[in-house]
């Protein structure tokens, strides 16, 4: 596990070169086919000296749930572990992992209809009111969800009308945790401007490789927007709204590199108070021989 920007695609191509093991892709941007340069995708090189499950599994108009990756997880885990070798897990989408090591409650699968009734309701009654009515079924969903987040919002509303039961109701049991011995380790520079430092330079690295016309061949197709998981890709969408003319190309790289240090915080404010977590120092060079002394 770690932040963005930290290291982790490298180590974990050596540790699975070095080692008998095949890895598992634990990154929500990385399943999209066609966001290779932003999402900082392991190149064709990378992915032929150490394949990558879970990579290019979806196209970006569709959808794809933390039980989605569980399920397609476990299947590869045991594929792997069929096979006599390791399961490497690598990435930063810290749900993944957790839905993965605990567990999911039983909530039903989106309904594209039902949400888009939601979406049509609160353009025309506005999202406080749908609040109101969350509030009014689900007290601890409204209390924990803000007015100004229509993502969870509008799901916690599909749930009660998909379900006829709340949120809360419905997440008081989970699924079986993961029944498999597991070493977790996280890796990040010990001081956070070298990490904010790693994300500007691997932002303007992304420029140079033609990240702006690979959001411009998203614009084009027509059936992508901003509201998708897929164009909420941190990156993506300061190089729509550039693209948009909403503002200028510095104004861009500000925002993209900001918003890409956001997400570093949020993964490290995870990963502080992950249980039973090891860390490495980005720059170590004696990261495998760590892992490998630690995972026996």
């Amino acid at each position: 596990m770690g932040p963005t920007a930290s290291g982790k695609t490298q180590l974990a191509i050596d540790l699975a070169q070095q080692h008998n093991c095949e890895i598992i892709s634990v990154d929500s941007a990385l399943i999209y086919r066609g966001m290779d340069i932003g999402t900082a995708k392991p190149s064709l090189q990378e992915q032929l000296l150490a394949p990558h499950r879970l990579v290019d599994i979806r196209d970006p108009a569709e959808s794809y749930s933390a039980a989605d990756f569980r399920a397609d997880a476990l299947k590869a885990i045991n594929e792997i572990v069929s096979k006599g070798k390791t399961p490497l897990l690598v990435g930063g989408t810290m749900m993944y992992f957790k839905a993965l090591l605990e567990g999911l409650s039983p909530l039903p699968s989106a309904d594209e209809s039902i949400r888009a009734e939601i979406m049509a309701q609160a353009d025309q009654v506005g999202w406080q009111v749908l609040h109101d009515e969350l509030a009014q079924i689900d007290p601890v969903s409204a209390a924990r969800i803000h007015p100004n987040d229509p993502q969870r919002l509008s799901r916690a509303l599909e749930v009660y009308r998909i379900s006829g039961k709340s949120m809360t109701e419905l997440t008081q049991t989970k699924s079986a945790a993961l029944p498999y011995r597991i070493s977790q380790f996280a890796i990040a520079p010990k001081e956070r401007k070298v990490l904010h430092d790693l994300i500007a330079q691997r932002f303007n690295i992304m420029l140079r490789q033609g990240f702006i016309d690979e959001v411009q061949t998203l614009r084009q197709r027509g059936d992508l927007h901003l509201d998708l998981p897929s164009m909420r890709c941190v990156g993506y969408r300061q190089c729509w709204q550039y693209l948009a003319g909403e503002f200028s190309h510095d104004e861009m790289v500000e925002k993209a590199v900001a918003a890409t240090r956001q997400l570093a915080k949020r993964q490290l404010t995870w990963l502080r108070g992950w249980p039973g977590l090891e860390w490495l120092e980005s720059s170590d060079d004696g990261n495998l021989m760590t892992i490998m002394e630690r995972s026996r």
